[in-house]
């Protein structure tokens, strides 16, 4: 019986036939998880039901306006931007399940525009872990500002920055030294609690009296009851938008004459419908600029996306912060060619530093994941109107 010798392919020829061959593979076959022919798929996981859900679905109405304008103008180099959302109930153990499964079975490109710092807490070591983009959480926390974790990317200012503004501004303007804090009983008010701390150790003060209350609830009457006992002559407020506004009604039906600050993760339009009539005087800072100012043409382009994608989404500070988070994974991309990959994202975020969003700059750079450094501060007035302020009033 003859034998015929097998044909044996050398190395170069099988690398040849490789280099042949990759050409023809649909483009999707070779990309970046996420990343289709046709779509580039992001996910989302915050709280869209509870005493959370105005932030989540802030975020989300923010982002989604950002995707629909860049796809109204043909998407990313031909591909679509699309935003997979589920529902956290500011529970971290959700959050945990909703990554997964976005990364694992939805096989998303990034995740983008979380809410909460408990939350952000629980997914952040997976997104770390597998080098995955974790883009534009709401938070201020600090540990999201550790320059080991290069596939972070935080939009806003911390929460130190903004307690360090509201112990500036109490002290500097109006000459208040009695200062009491009320925040929620987890690791995002705890870390309020430590910026503000912090902020009166540096002026030789302390808080006079101290009032936490547990994550989603509005048990707020024993707070309350200890705040009063310390006399103080401003709250500093490190809560939930129905906790806060909870604490800020009873206080007030107390007859309790003190001022009231506020961080930005409250949501002010969701306080100040939670207060209704009695959200007048309420302060609280911002980590974006008013949605009003036409100084910024980014702002006349926020409201004309908001319109476009959803004409009965809410216009304010929330939705323009997942705006602008939308915008820079937009800007991004856009720079990425037809090849976007997880690890080029990131780069393209460290080599380029500087992303001018339309009169909105954000800065990146070695050790700093952080985009913005500004606070600033607003006054609740009447019917729900927010002005913003260069010093609190007398």
């Amino acid at each position: 019986m003859n034998s015929f010798p097998r044909p044996r392919f050398s190395f170069f020829m099988t690398a040849g036939i490789c280099l042949f061959v990759l050409p023809l593979l649909p483009l999707s076959a070779r990309a970046e998880k996420g990343v289709h022919d046709d779509e580039i798929i992001f996910g989302q996981t915050a709280a869209f039901e509870g005493p959370s859900a105005a932030l989540g679905l802030g975020m989300r109405d923010g982002i989604l306006a950002a995707f629909n304008e860049a796809n109204q103008k043909g998407g990313i180099h031909g591909r679509k931007l699309v935003l997979k959302s589920y529902d956290d109930g500011y529970n971290p153990g959700r959050a945990i399940e909703n990554a997964n499964r976005l990364i694992e079975k939805d096989e998303v490109f990034a995740l983008i525009g979380g809410v909460g710092t408990p939350t952000a807490k629980a997914v952040q070591p997976t997104t770390t872990e597998q080098d995955i983009p974790f883009i534009g959480p709401f938070t201020g926390a600090a540990f999201l500002r550790n320059p080991d974790f290069r596939n972070v990317v935080n939009i806003r200012a911390s929460y130190e920055q903004e307690t360090e503004a509201w112990i500036e501004h109490l002290t500097k303007d109006l000459g208040i030294t009695r200062i009491a804090i009320f925040y929620q009983d987890d690791s995002f008010g705890r870390a309020g609690l430590k910026g503000v701390s912090e902020a009166l150790k540096r002026r030789n003060m302390e808080a006079v009296a101290e009032g936490k209350y547990m994550r989603n609830t509005t048990a707020v009457k024993r707070a309350l009851l200890s705040i009063r006992d310390g006399e103080p002559q401003a709250v500093a407020m490190i809560g939930a938008y129905k906790a806060s506004a909870a604490f800020i009604k009873l206080a007030r039906s107390l007859d309790m004459d003190v001022i009231f600050l506020n961080m930005s993760f409250v949501g002010t339009k969701a306080l100040s419908s939670e207060l209704g009539g009695d959200g007048s005087g309420v302060f609280v800072t911002q980590v974006v600029p008013s949605p009003d100012d036409d100084a910024i043409p980014l702002m006349a382009d926020y409201r004309r996306a908001m319109d476009a994608s959803d004409p009965g989404a809410e216009i304010g500070f929330v939705s323009l912060e997942g705006y602008i988070v939308g915008r820079l994974a937009v800007a991004v991309l856009e720079q990425l060619g037809q090849m976007p990959s997880r690890a080029t994202f990131l780069s393209q975020i460290g080599q380029q530093k500087e992303f001018d969003l339309g009169g909105l700059e954000l800065f990146f750079g070695a050790g700093d994941n952080q985009g913005s450094d500004r606070v600033f501060l607003t006054e609740i007035l009447a019917h729900g109107r927010v002005r913003t302020l260069d010093r609190l009033p007398k």
